[in-house]
């Protein structure tokens, strides 16, 4: 399905390979994952700006993005899997020991991210990584 969605844009978009700056063609709200009807290109070289779309597609901006504003690497990342409040499994594992309880996001994030989570049978506020399982992984100290 990423591999044909990826043709279609190449093939709709044939002017990106020869092209200067990609740009947001509308407003983008903070926390927007891209899609290719959210960009256009410019024909003008703007230094940091992206030249590749298919390099901002899937990610989320990290601040709002206005129509025809050059979009940088620096103003787009990893889209979130974990939303603030969401129930998140939390499990601790050190050697033969493992515990798997309910925990509470604190904060929001993306596969990779360590954020902060409640457990909520202690209501002890922990550190997790949050894993591409949609686990948040205690680290033992």
């Amino acid at each position: 399905m990423i591999r044909l969605t990826l043709a279609l844009v190449l093939l709709t978009l044939p002017a990106l390979a020869e092209a200067g700056s990609v740009v947001a063609a509308r407003t983008l709200r903070a926390q927007t994952v891209i899609t290719e009807s959210d960009l256009a290109l410019s024909e003008e070289d703007v230094p940091g700006a992206l030249t590749d779309p298919l390099s901002a597609v899937g990610l989320e901006t990290r601040t709002a993005i206005y129509p025809q504003q050059p979009i940088s690497a620096a103003d787009l990342v990893a889209p979130a899997v974990i939303e603030r409040n969401q129930m998140v499994p939390l499990a601790y594992r050190d050697g033969s020991l493992s515990i798997l309880t309910e925990g509470r996001a604190l904060d929001r994030g993306a596969v990779g991210d360590t954020i902060r989570v409640m457990n909520i049978t202690s209501k002890a506020t922990l550190f997790a990584q949050l894993g591409a399982d949609g686990v948040a992984y205690v680290q033992p100290h």
